[in-house]
């Protein structure tokens, strides 16, 4: 006997009949909404920051409830996959931005050529990056910004 069912023409269009109809991102958002951010999270958030795990620094890192003062230290991890996530974080202040366009790895300049809250300065500057991947991201970057 088997498990898989077949529907027939019939079932499948009263199926469509009765869907429900699709809500927009804003209409999901409103339905559920997201925790309220609280000094104990911020307070986990500094904690664990500081783990010995990278990637558990990079979900920090990833986060946009992380503290300036914490990304500050996070983009000034050892571990490039963490200073990556600091990059590419919209949250990100643009300060410590503009120190990550002058990061040793390529690809965390790469992410910040990519970040949609860069600078318009630091963009000119990763435009003149030595790495041919970074300029290439900035030209990537402009080309849809013109499309849009």
């Amino acid at each position: 006997m088997s498990c898989i069912r077949f529907n027939t023409p019939a079932q499948r269009q009263a199926m469509r009949e009765h869907a429900p109809a699709m809500l927009t991102a804003e209409e999901a958002a409103a339905l559920h909404p997201s925790p309220p951010v609280t000094e104990s999270k911020i307070n986990r958030l500094r904690l664990l920051a500081r783990d010995a795990n990278p990637k558990i620094r990079e979900s920090v890192a990833s986060s946009y409830n992380t503290p300036d003062d914490v990304f500050l230290d996070l983009a000034r991890d050892e571990d490039a996959g963490v200073r990556g996530c600091v990059a590419k974080n919209e949250a990100a202040p643009c300060d410590i931005l503009r120190m990550l366009a002058d990061d040793p790895s390529e690809t965390v300049r790469g992410w910040v050529a990519v970040n949609y809250f860069v600078p318009e300065d630091v963009m000119a500057k990763l435009a003149t990056d030595p790495s041919r991947t970074v300029r290439s991201l900035v030209t990537w970057k402009g080309q849809l910004a013109e499309a849009g």
